[in-house]
């Protein structure tokens, strides 16, 4: 299979998954968005949160990396320039989401 065709299958795959672990997010987040610290602490210590949460990252950062891969494809012409420019976005897309996930666990 192609290479672009796969990057458009996997930001199709990861954009129909993102739409409900964002709208799972966003209820639960008008949920707590006024409650106490220690509400809020519950929710990200809950085992069902923090895995619906650590998978919501990951979609959420692997769905952007993907798109501003594409947008680095369209628009720099220079080789050396995009290939560093895609590795530095998809380590970021892997430390980010990495970073934040050991955050919540230790809650």
């Amino acid at each position: 299979m192609i290479n672009a065709t796969k990057k458009w299958i996997f930001l199709k795959i990861s954009g129909a998954t993102l739409v409900p672990l964002m709208i799972w997010f966003i209820l639960n987040f008008i949920t707590i968005y006024d409650q106490t610290y220690f509400v809020v602490i519950n929710f990200f210590t809950s085992p069902l949160s923090k895995f619906l949460f650590s998978l919501f990252i990951i979609n959420a950062y692997f769905f952007s990396a993907l798109s501003i891969s594409e947008v680095f494809e369209d628009y720099i012409k220079n080789d050396q320039i995009k290939n560093v420019a895609n590795r530095l976005l998809y380590a970021s897309a892997v430390v980010i989401p990495l970073i934040t996930i050991i955050l919540i666990s230790r809650l």
